[in-house]
Formats: C-alpha cells, sequence, structure tokens
C-alpha cells in the first residue's frame, strides 16, 4: 500500500520573497488534504465505481489546491517580477487545469512497470484486472488527459528554482511521484466493461466497510509521531498567527501615528499659510522701501544741502566780515603812524560790510536790553541773523520739502510705512512660532527694514536746535521700546531684540549726527553746541545700555566732533595785538575789536569744554588748554593792562574749566597744561599788588585755589604775608 508522503505545509520559498503572508495561506489548504489522504489508504480495495469517483474526484481536487499554493508561492515576489516570468512558465497552470496545452494519454503498460517497485497494491490490481479492463482503459483514456511525470517535473524545475533549496526540491519530487500513483490507481482499480464515467449520481456506489478485513497494524511510534508532526503544524500556525497579530499591532500603532499626524496636518497648513503670508508681505515691504528709497534720498539730500547752504553762509560771512574790519583796523593804525589827517579811503564793499556788522550788533544790543541781560560781553554773540529776504527765502525751501516729505508714503497702506505696524507683524511671528523666529535672526533684519522709514521721520529733525525733539519722544524709539519690552517677557529664549536699538542708533541715528558735527554745526555757537551735547549725551548713553562694545559708529562720531572743534580753532580763531597805546582807550576801534576776538576765544574755549563726560580728558586738555588757552588767550593777556578787566577774564576762564578736573583731594598742583596759566595769574598778582588795584590780589588766590594750585598760592599768600587770605586755602 502506497503511502502519502508526510506534507510539511511549508511553502516553497524563494529567497527573495518569505513573507509572512506567502507561508500562511499555504498551510489552510493543507489541512483537509492529509485527513483525505488516509481515507484512501485504509479503505483497501474497493469494487466498483466508487473507487473510480473518488480517485477522479481527488484528481480533480488536488489540482487546483496544488497550483494555488506554488501559484501563491510565486505571487509572493515582486509584481514586476512576476509579470515577466509567468506568461513563459506559469500560464498553463492559470486555468485550474482545465486544460493542460502539452498533456498526452497516458501509457498504461508502461505506467505499470513504474508502479511495482513502489506499492504491492498494484500487483493485486492487476491479477484481478479483466479483459474489459483494456477497453475501459482506452475509453478512460480518450476521456481523461493526464500530463506524464517529465512535464510536471519539467514545468516545475522552471524559474526561480534555481533558487530553492536541496530538501525542499526533494519534497516537492516525493509529492509529484504520489500524486501520479494515485492517479494511475484510480485508472487500474477500475472494474466491469459498464462503467460509466459520467460521475452521475445514480451510478455512483460505495464499498461498505468489511469488517472480515484485516487492518493493518497500528503502532503506537508511528502515532506518537503524526500527532508531534500535527502538533508542530499547528505550533507553527500559532506562530504565525502570532507574527500576524504582531504585524496586526504595528498596523495599528501606524494608523495612530498617521491620525495624530493628519490631526497635525491643519496646524502644518496654518503654519504654512502664515509663513507664506509673512513672506509675501515682507517681500512687499521691500519692494515697496525700494522702490521709495529714491524719494528718501533725495529729499534728504535737499535738506542737507538747505542746511549746509545756511552754515556756510555764517562761515563764510563771519570769516568775510573779519577779514575786512581787521583791514580797516589796520588801515587805521598805518594812517595814525604817519600822523596824517587824510580821509581814510574805504572801498564800497568793505563800507557796506562795516556797516552791516554794526547794524546787527545794535540790534542785538536793544534784543539784550528788553531782555534785561546787562551782562554780556561783546563777541560772545554768536552772530546768525539772518536777513528778512534770505529768511523768507529758507523758509519756503523747507517749507516745500516738509510738503514733499509728508508726500513719500501717502500711497502706501500703514503695513508697510508705520514702523509699529511693522513691528507687530513680526512680534506676533515671535509669539506665534518662536522657534522659526530665532533661528531665522529677524532681529538681525528688522533694523534694515527700518532704516528707510527712520530716516524720513529724522528728514525734519535738527539735533542743533534748542527746540528739536529728544530720542526718547520720538515715535520710531517708542516702538522699538514696546517691541523690545515684549520681547523680554520670554525669559525661555536668549533674544536678540535688545541690540534692535542699538542696531538702529549705530547705523542710522548716529550718521546722521555725525553729518550735522562735520558739515553743519558750528563750534563758535553756544545754542548749537549745547544741544548737539544734549542729544549726544542721551543718544550715547542709551548705546552703552544697550551694547557693552564700543562701535564704530560712536567712535566715528566723537573722532568727527574732535577734528571740527581743532579745524574751528584754526580758522575761526584770531585775536590781533596792539600796541597798548592803542589800547588803552576802551573805546578805540582797537580796543573793542581786540576784546571782541578775545571773548570769543573764551567762548569757543567754554564750547570745547562743554563736551566734558563725552570726550577724554586728555583730549580735551590738548584742545582746550594746549591748543586755544596757551596759544591764544594767554598771549593775548599778557599783552593787556594789568588791572580788574584782566582778573575778570582770568576767572572766567578758570569758571569755565571741568571741576571734575580737580576733584583730587590730595592736588597741592595742577594739571600740567595749566602751568602757564598759573604763571600768569602769579605774575598778575605780582604787578597788582603794587599797583593801585592791589585789592584785586584776593581775587587772584581763589582762582589759583580753585585750580589746585595750592602751593602756589601759599607761596605768594606768605611772601605778601596775606594772613587773612590764608582761610580761603583751608577751606579747600
Amino acid at each position: 500500500m502506497a503511502h502519502r508522503p508526510k506534507r510539511t505545509f511549508r511553502q516553497r520559498r524563494a529567497h527573495s520573497s518569505d513573507s509572512d503572508g506567502a507561508e500562511e495561506p499555504s498551510s489552510e489548504p493543507g489541512a483537509p488534504e492529509e485527513q483525505a489522504a488516509p481515507g484512501l489508504t485504509e479503505e483497501g480495495p474497493p469494487s466498483g465505481g466508487g473507487r473510480v469517483e473518488v480517485a477522479a474526484g481527488r484528481a480533480r481536487g488536488r489540482g487546483p489546491r496544488g497550483r494555488g499554493r506554488r501559484g501563491r508561492g510565486r505571487r509572493g515576489r515582486g509584481r514586476v517580477w512576476a509579470s515577466s516570468q509567468r506568461a513563459a512558465g506559469a500560464a498553463p497552470r492559470a486555468e485550474g487545469g482545465s486544460r493542460v496545452p502539452e498533456s498526452r494519454v497516458v501509457d498504461l503498460s508502461t505506467d505499470e512497470e513504474r508502479e511495482t517497485p513502489h506499492s504491492s497494491e498494484s500487483k493485486d490490481d492487476q491479477g484481478s484486472s479483466s479483459n474489459n479492463s483494456s477497453s475501459l482503459e482506452e475509453e478512460f483514456s480518450s476521456i481523461v488527459n493526464i500530463p506524464d511525470s517529465a512535464f510536471i517535473q519539467a514545468a516545475r524545475r522552471k524559474p526561480p528554482r534555481n533558487e530553492e533549496t536541496s530538501e525542499e526540491s526533494q519534497e516537492d519530487e516525493n509529492q509529484d511521484i504520489w500524486e501520479q500513483q494515485q492517479m494511475r490507481k484510480a485508472v487500474k482499480i477500475t472494474e466491469g466493461p459498464g462503467l460509466d464515467l459520467s460521475y452521475s449520481s445514480e451510478l455512483q456506489t460505495v464499498k461498505k466497510f468489511d469488517t472480515s478485513i484485516s487492518l493493518p497494524p497500528v503502532n503506537l511510534e508511528i502515532i506518537k509521531k503524526q500527532l508531534n508532526t500535527r502538533l508542530t503544524l499547528l505550533q507553527d500556525t500559532h506562530r504565525s498567527h502570532l507574527r500576524e497579530y504582531e504585524k496586526y499591532i504595528q498596523d495599528v500603532k501606524s494608523s495612530k501615528s498617521t491620525i495624530q499626524n493628519l490631526e497635525k496636518s491643519s496646524n502644518q497648513a496654518l503654519n504654512f499659510k502664515f509663513y507664506k503670508s509673512m513672506k509675501i508681505y515682507v517681500e512687499n515691504l521691500i519692494d515697496c522701501l525700494n522702490e521709495k528709497i529714491i524719494s528718501i534720498q533725495e529729499i534728504e539730500s535737499s535738506m542737507h544741502a538747505l542746511l549746509l547752504k545756511q552754515a556756510m553762509t555764517f562761515v563764510k560771512r563771519r570769516q568775510d566780515e573779519l577779514k575786512h574790519e581787521s583791514a580797516y583796523l589796520q588801515q587805521l593804525s598805518r594812517r595814525a603812524e604817519t600822523s596824517t589827517n587824510e580821509s581814510l579811503a574805504v572801498d564800497e564793499k568793505t563800507q557796506w560790510i562795516l556797516e552791516e556788522i554794526e547794524s546787527r550788533r545794535s540790534r542785538r544790543r536793544q534784543a539784550r536790553a528788553l531782555s534785561g541781560n546787562c551782562d554780556h560781553q561783546e563777541g560772545t554773540s554768536s552772530d546768525d541773523e539772518l536777513s528778512s529776504a534770505d529768511m523768507n527765502d529758507f523758509q519756503k525751501t523747507q517749507g516745500d520739502i516738509s510738503q514733499d516729505h509728508k508726500k513719500i508714503f501717502e500711497d502706501v497702506h500703514d503695513d508697510f510705512c508705520n514702523i509699529q505696524h511693522i513691528l507687530l507683524k513680526f512680534q506676533q511671528w515671535r509669539e506665534k512660532y518662536p522657534d522659526s523666529y530665532y533661528e531665522a535672526f529677524i532681529s538681525l533684519w528688522i533694523p534694515k527694514l527700518l532704516n528707510p522709514l527712520i530716516r524720513v521721520q529724522l528728514i525734519d529733525w535738527n539735533p542743533l536746535k534748542f527746540d528739536a525733539i529728544g530720542l526718547k519722544q520720538m515715535p520710531w524709539f517708542t516702538s522699538i521700546e514696546e517691541f523690545m519690552a515684549s520681547s523680554m517677557e520670554d525669559s525661555k529664549k536668549e533674544d536678540s531684540s535688545d541690540k534692535i536699538l542699538s542696531t538702529v542708533i549705530n547705523k542710522t541715528l548716529i550718521p546722521r549726527l555725525t553729518d550735522f558735527v562735520e558739515f553743519i554745526w558750528d563750534p563758535l555757537s553756544t545754542s548749537q553746541t549745547t544741544s548737539l551735547i544734549t542729544h549726544c549725551r542721551v543718544i550715547l548713553e542709551e548705546l552703552s545700555t544697550c551694547a557693552n562694545e564700543v562701535s564704530k559708529g560712536k567712535q566715528d562720531l566723537l573722532k568727527s566732533i574732535v577734528v571740527r572743534m581743532k579745524k574751528a580753532i584754526e580758522d575761526d580763531v584770531f585775536i590781533p595785538l596792539y600796541p597798548k597805546r592803542t589800547v588803552e582807550n576802551k573805546t578805540s576801534p582797537h580796543s573793542k575789536f581786540q576784546e571782541r576776538q578775545f571773548w570769543s576765544g573764551v567762548k569757543l574755549f567754554h564750547n570745547i569744554l562743554l563736551w566734558n563726560g563725552l570726550l577724554p580728558d586728555d583730549t580735551l586738555q590738548e584742545l582746550g588748554l594746549g591748543k586755544l588757552l596757551n596759544r591764544y588767550l594767554i598771549i593775548a593777556l599778557l599783552n593787556a593792562i594789568p588791572g580788574p578787566d584782566v582778573v575778570k577774564k582770568c576767572d572766567q576762564i578758570a569758571a569755565y574749566l571741568p571741576e571734575e578736573w580737580f576733584q583730587n583731594s590730595a592736588m597741592r598742583t595742577s594739571i600740567p597744561q595749566l602751568e602757564n596759566f598759573i604763571q600768569f595769574l602769579l605774575q598778575c598778582a605780582h604787578k597788582l599788588s603794587r599797583s593801585e588795584f592791589r585789592d584785586e590780589v584776593k581775587e587772584i588766590i581763589p582762582i589759583l585755589v580753585k585750580i589746585k594750585a595750592l602751593n602756589q598760592a601759599e607761596s605768594f599768600i606768605e611772601e605778601y604775608h596775606l594772613d587773612h587770605l590764608k582761610s580761603v586755602i583751608k577751606e579747600v
């Protein structure tokens, strides 16, 4: 009796396809097939058509299942490969065995010989067969076309056969042999010439179980082995189910993750919408500023040219007037030396200039008299008056520029020209998406975007005017401060928003100040200097608060201030020296001119020292003391007659010296640059002590004490026995 080979229900695998999905379908069809095999074996030789029906039925049923298993095994690979291979090798099996293109009729004699070594049943079947079997075989062979083993094996050895293992190949060969035996057996066991193979239910008979027939002995080892095999199969199936379950669990997790991502996709859409809107907004803002920057530069240049023209007018007029007045006085001196009574020939231009000078001085005296300012020294006025015609032209041009200034952004929406609105856009970005805001370093770009808009607000700003708006009152400054304040609320991020203000001051405001200092500022004007110092002090203090490092803009500004003051000392200071007999008369033109020029130099001396605290001390001492006091003022004092006027001048000079230079209580000697001034004070005191103005000596000692020339003051007191002045030194 032929035993069906044990089936492992393992799918025929290729190295490139070993997924769980390919293994699982093969296990389930195998179970019923195995259950059917023992029934065929244990029934023994049945009679008549019962066996034929069962065998034929199994032949019909087995073909599709076997093909289905192998077909699914092949379909386990990629679809690209399947489309190119199945047309050649697997196409004949695609229709479930309904037709076999290359099949042929089975040669029963040949099959009989092949059956002999495999089953003892074949001998009994051969002995019990009758003459009718041959006709039956012929009739059956004409009906059923069964492929031979060579065709089946050749079809199965096609690709990807070269990838199968040797063990699986042997397994398949045994399975094929068993199937062939069963098909041949189904043909040989048919009996009776009148057997109808039409599979009609009326002709089918089933052999009842004959209890007289002895069954083969039962071996417990075989049963145990079969049970173990069955258990192994079930365990394999269970493991495949576990793998499938784990796969489902992973699918569930993946689905949940996908759901979460999809739920977040709405936020991503909003994020994309926001970033896109910001991108469009910034592009439009840049386009707007690029279009308007030309107009901004033109109006800036117009205003700068107007102020520069006015400043150059004052400087040129002062220098021309100084030149003509000095030339006129020289002519007077030459005529006095020649002692001629001839009239002095003066050209019309000089005469007109002298008259214009005197006219302006008269108007200023009247204005001071009305204001009650009687303690004024001639020469300390700024002399920056304009004629009514010139003033009207200046105001008209300035008004036209202001009108053009207002029209720059008249056709622009506030979101693109209002600094507060622009900063609000970026503030919303910082609040909604802080990570991307900080990663984009927006705080470094904001000053560049605001630069043109701030320049527009600074077109009308003149830091040389006492009524100019201060830094902290400017609209752009308050907007940036509010933006920075809102940034400080987020303490988790290190924001560079505090650098926005310092960058704006460095890149926009300080260059504007530097232009005023270099081209428009008049260091001889106390009002301009005072206003400029006020604005510079506030701006530089704010800059030092925002940024610890010394900026290049600040250095450039301070350097330009020093350069401008040096130029003023060289170009505008002129103190003529006349013979004493010429200046003894205080009403003479020479004496008045000399006095005006001396007090003009003292005024510049004062304006220079007003920069104390902003410029380094050594710079101020070099400019004020080294270049102006020692070179010009002391020389003029040495040429003057000692008296109350000289003491007053010395006292005024000492009053302008910064107190911070003499706050060291351990100082007994003054700073080196004041040594010439101290020697002049002592010389003047000696002369006054021997003159009718000896009471003026007590005015000189406090001056020495103020500038920390204590040793010189004590020596002078002891020399002239001025014990009543020792209290002045003790108070220090």
